[in-house]
């Protein structure tokens, strides 16, 4: 640019590069000012002046300002031209896929992990997304209208505003969220409501899950439901093309477009007011159906501290004891993640203290949950599937559960003996149990709900959308339900619902990763060095008479024995062997343990350091 008109001016007050939380001022001024400000001058009049920096490395580092409307406009006096952009990297777009999401490092600070999720690669993904949605709508005179929202990472504003700049450069209408939930971004897709400029042709949610504070990443929705695979693989290479086509122009008009169009409304009432809707009616219209129980919500942090003063206390529930409801990018008090041991082990703490009926907690975006019952049991993976398969299958008699590929054999028990359904047990990864509930339905056998240990649950009558909030409705339902009947008790009338439930006294899971580096892999991929240790581990089970091959398997090798299973599969994305095992005993455990140690002796690629820990421990 340079070359193209001399010296380039860029000015822009000083409150806007620094306004920053006074908790990362430091940390935000290193990490994102630094590489952009290698030329500042000295102040000019309360402003800052720089030269030969395009006006797309202009940062915004608000953490609290989200909308553009109330940003300042950027004035830059260059002269039009066509010219490249010269400060971009070489990316790989097509890693930062992530299965059916995209994820990526949007914050510096983690030691060895770069930053590869910068705002040309956002505003590329979105306008890849653009055109993906423009040629799946085949929209003529329409134009095609988009949604964004995020959860409370500290990235997430700024990529909101970035992936804005990608929707409206490519010529759609953007409305913005802010602070919002996964499910809720799908539903703005079906929602009928012009008043909050709904449906949205199209959806995207910043987020990255339970993952650390530096990572941040984006799901895609239409009124189908999420993306798939393929979907991300095709906006991921139309990411590339657009990338290596930017040119100072286009970015900067871009963000011109993105300063006059952008919309936003709080789409978040919509949502919740939908939610409260639909516990009411299911305890036959009764305004406070929970009045009289008392309910605590651990939202981690994360997106999820609505549903206490939106969701709960609507319905008449006290929820004073409510934890760490407030929005912190940082996740200062456990990791947002139901799975988590800390987590769960907050929540339950929480409900004994405050002797609570019930504990709701939810990770960083709200697509998924867990609970606690009065007594501070969980239900959260196997026990959470089978209070959910209850609910369902009272409403579905005979239904089929589908759930992911580590569910335990007592669950089968359970569904099959108890409650007299089907389990299906399939993959690892909500879509492709998600994905296999629709594939049922659509060859004639009935599935209402599809759910996976990780705390993804997806039901029929909700657009099989993995909701989180929705799942915990479904519970609010039963407990209203049984209120309205006579029945009280509190959260009794759950932890009985899983009566009959035989549970492992031992089940664990380790990870055997594979060194990518080894000379055993001969420059052949870990994808197919996995492959090759689980056909070897199922030849070799063959030796064993005491031991059985699940005769049904979607994943990996399982197998049951000494009272117990083990399942041993291939990570969806990282080079590693995840082993799950569960056994009445750590003893029996060990012996299971012992076999697939035995197997594996002559795949010196694989680190078995973790199953050698395990059995020798013993």
């Amino acid at each position: 640019m340079e070359a193209m008109s001399g010296k380039i001016v860029e000015n822009v007050t000083l409150s806007q590069c620094y306004q920053l939380s006074r908790k990362f001022d430091n940390q935000y001024r290193r990490d994102y000012c630094a590489p952009f400000m290698r030329k500042v001058l000295p102040l000019q009049q309360g402003k800052l002046a720089w030269t030969a920096i395009p006006s797309m490395q202009l940062r915004n580092l608000s953490k609290y300002q989200s909308s553009f409307v109330k940003r300042g406009t950027i004035h830059c006096n260059a002269a039009a031209s066509t010219t490249a952009v010269p400060y971009l990297e070489k990316v790989d777009f097509l890693k930062l896929q992530n299965g059916s999401d995209i994820r990526g490092v949007a914050v510096a600070g983690v030691e060895g992990e770069p930053i590869n999720l910068t705002e040309p690669v956002a505003e590329a993904i979105a306008a890849g997304f653009a055109a993906w949605l423009a040629e799946k709508k085949k929209a003529d005179s329409k134009r095609l209208r988009v949604s964004v929202g995020h959860d409370s990472r500290i990235s997430a504003q700024q990529l909101e505003d970035t992936i804005s700049r990608g929707i409206a450069g490519a010529g759609l209408d953007v409305v913005q969220y802010g602070l919002a939930s996964t499910p809720a971004m799908f539903n703005s897709t079906v929602t009928e409501d012009d008043g909050f400029l709904c449906p949205a042709d199209g959806a995207i949610m910043i987020t990255a899950s339970h993952l650390p504070y530096n990572r941040n990443g984006f799901k895609f929705f239409t009124n189908a439901g999420g993306l798939g695979k393929a979907d991300i693989k095709n906006i991921l290479e139309r990411a590339a093309d657009i990338y290596n086509k930017f040119t100072v122009e286009g970015l900067t008009s871009s963000k011109e477009k993105a300063l006059a169009s952008v919309k936003r409304v709080d789409y978040m009432n919509v949502y919740t007011s939908d939610l409260v809707k639909a516990v009411r009616k299911a305890a036959g219209n009764i305004e406070k159906p929970l009045e009289g129980f008392h309910i605590l919500v651990d939202a981690g942090n994360g997106a999820g501290g609505f549903f206490a003063a939106k969701v709960l206390e609507p319905l008449g529930a006290v929820t004073s004891g409510s934890q760490f409801l407030e929005p912190d990018g940082m996740f200062p008090n456990h990791i947002p993640n139901p799975e988590d041991k800390a987590a769960m082990k907050a929540i339950t703490q929480a409900v004994l203290d405050n002797k609570a009926d019930l504990g709701i907690i939810f990770d960083t975006d709200v697509d998924r949950s867990a609970a606690v019952d009065s007594s501070g049991n969980e239900f959260n993976r196997n026990r959470l599937i089978a209070l959910m398969s209850a609910i369902v299958l009272e409403e579905h008699p005979g239904t089929t559960i589908v759930t992911d590929s580590v569910t335990s054999d007592g669950l089968t028990t359970f569904i099959e003996q108890k409650l007299g359904g089907k389990h299906h047990r399939f993959k690892r990864g909500y879509k492709n149990v998600i994905d296999e509930a629709i594939r049922l339905n659509s060859v004639g056998e009935e599935s209402h709900l599809a759910i996976e240990t990780s705390g993804h649950g997806a039901l029929k009558e909700n657009h099989w959308l993995d909701d989180g909030a929705y799942l915990m409705v479904k519970i609010l339902n039963k407990l209203a339900s049984a209120r309205a009947s006579g029945h009280g008790g509190g959260s009794k009338v759950l932890t009985d619902l899983l009566e009959g439930l035989e549970e492992p006294g031992f089940s664990g899971e380790l990870r055997l990763k594979i060194n990518q580096s080894h000379q055993d892999l001969k420059g052949g991929s870990f994808r197919d060095y996995g492959e090759a240790v689980l056909k070897h581990l199922g030849n070799y089970i063959e030796s064993y008479p005491k031991l059985k091959k699940a005769p049904v398997n979607y994943e990996g090798v399982r197998v049951s024995g000494f009272g117990g299973w083990f399942l041993l599969r291939l990570s969806l994305h990282d080079p590693v062997l995840p082993l799950n095992i569960e056994a009445p005993s750590k003893s029996d455990a060990v012996l299971l343990g012992n076999v697939v140690r035995a197997a594996l002796t002559e795949f010196s690629a694989l680190d078995t350091s973790a199953l050698d820990k395990f059995v020798q421990a013993s």
